[in-house]
């Protein structure tokens, strides 16, 4: 399975790794997982969409940040391991900054999962937690970490 070329037919190229934004590695290995620090649908072009899902951002468009989200989390495992080395997800948490009354994090977050199911086709679904949150960092409406399996080496 050639994932880049997988990512490509999705029409997805892979943005160049956002940099860790505090006192932490974007990503850790241990042994044959690897695992991938917070990451915003944010680019060198543009900052992550602001606002509260519920509030002023519909589960449409955070589904679609979730997607944006999860395309950063391939890219710093690209950067980390090369994406020919990424076997598979094996657990995603989705954090939402949500109203206090919102209960369709699950939805949101399903933006990533089948996004992702779409690029590892081959592989069992993964594992995942959505939580909803009252703040995200640059005030993020979406934020997703990850823990990829990757070839030993």
């Amino acid at each position: 399975m050639d994932l880049l070329a997988r990512l490509r037919a999705l029409g997805v190229e892979l943005p160049k790794a956002p940099p860790a934004v505090g006192a932490y590695a974007s990503s850790y290995r241990q042994g044959d997982l690897l695992f991938v620090a917070g990451h915003t649908s944010r680019t060198v072009e543009r900052p992550a969409h602001r606002g509260v899902v519920g509030v002023d951002v519909d589960i449409e468009h955070a589904a679609r940040e979730a997607r944006g989200a999860a395309i950063n989390l391939l890219a710093a495992a690209h950067h980390a391991v090369g994406m020919q080395n990424v076997e598979a997800l094996v657990h995603l948490r989705g954090f939402v900054r949500a109203d206090p009354e919102f209960e369709r994090q699950p939805a949101v977050i399903d933006g990533a999962s089948l996004f992702f199911a779409e690029v590892f086709r081959e592989t069992p679904r993964h594992a995942r937690a959505a939580v909803g949150v009252a703040s995200l960092p640059g005030g993020a409406c979406v934020e997703l970490e990850a823990v990829f399996a990757v070839r030993k080496g």
